[in-house]
């Protein structure tokens, strides 16, 4: 697997790509690189396929009071991992390389998709994600590019984006890989100490027990306020459990897909989780194997 970090080398990387015939899949990532990520990348091979990761924290995408200093950077063992997975190249930009001197542009993506949920938790972020997702399109001119369903409401911007510019990318959503225990992968999990690890499984089973209420037909008001009392119980400090439409976050209305989706921080650590309330035979088995 080569590394590149210039924008000229990463351009001549992906232009033999392209000699030889292949599609080219992107799966952007901002490092501290887990199973799930791993997940991306089995889904992104295949026959005729060259895969290219970016590992690019973010700045743009964290608040002020967020975690942008500690958030954990391992580049040599996510270099490993990809390496090991069938990674082709790794594009791993400094911010000079990614935001040079000079630069003035951000996208945005308006309306309900960005101003509720995350986005009306973390002020500006969405427009942080668009902006350097827009980029990494821009700089990698992927055929598809593939995200997690963990962080649905992410999906379901980058999808808008990419549609409404015409960006020429097929989205993929993985569905979210999980630890045995039912957590929700994520980078973030490094900070939970052993009894915060114990407390957050509170989130993946009160969204379970809710999903399972509203996919029976009970009333979502009361299964919503159910999964937020149980997290509170359980001491999370909770931003959200909310019942959306899994396309445009809006009113869940019945016939239509819903998705539900909860962020809650657990200590110093936020965590986000998200299930679709059709899968209500997944979400069962989780209960029972783990509650």
């Amino acid at each position: 697997m080569q590394t590149v970090r210039t924008l000229h080398a990463l351009r001549e990387a992906v232009a033999e790509f392209r000699a030889e015939g292949a599609r080219v899949a992107l799966v952007p990532t901002m490092g501290a690189l887990h199973a799930g990520h791993m997940a991306l990348i089995e889904a992104a091979r295949g026959p005729g396929v060259r895969v290219v990761a970016s590992i690019f924290v973010n700045p743009k995408q964290f608040g002020p009071n967020e975690d942008l200093a500690r958030y954990p950077r391992r580049e040599a063992g996510d270099a490993r991992m990809l390496a090991e997975h069938g990674c082709d190249l790794l594009w791993a930009p400094a911010v000079e390389e990614m935001y040079p001197d000079g630069f003035a542009t951000t996208v945005s993506v308006a309306g309900g998709l960005t101003d509720v949920l995350d986005g009306a938790a973390r002020p500006g972020h969405f427009d942080g994600v668009a902006t350097v997702v827009l980029k990494l399109f821009n700089q990698v001119r992927p055929d598809v590019a593939y995200f997690g369903e963990k962080d649905w409401q992410q999906l379901a911007v980058v999808r808008r984006m990419a549609a409404d510019l015409d960006c020429g990318v097929e989205i993929v959503g993985v569905p979210t890989q999980r630890e045995d225990d039912g957590l929700a992968l994520s980078s973030r999990n490094i900070y939970l100490d052993e009894g915060e690890r114990a407390r957050a499984l509170a989130l993946p089973r009160a969204l379970g027990v809710a999903a399972r209420a509203i996919g029976r037909g009970e009333p979502a008001d009361a299964a919503l306020a159910d999964a937020r009392g149980a997290l509170e119980s359980a001491g999370f400090d909770v931003d959200y459990v909310a019942l959306v439409d899994a396309e445009t976050l809006g009113e869940a209305d019945a016939g239509r897909p819903r998705r539900l989706l909860a962020a809650a921080r657990i200590g110093t650590t936020r965590l986000i989780d998200n299930v679709a309330v059709e899968e209500v035979q997944r979400v069962n088995l989780s209960v029972t194997m783990f509650g």
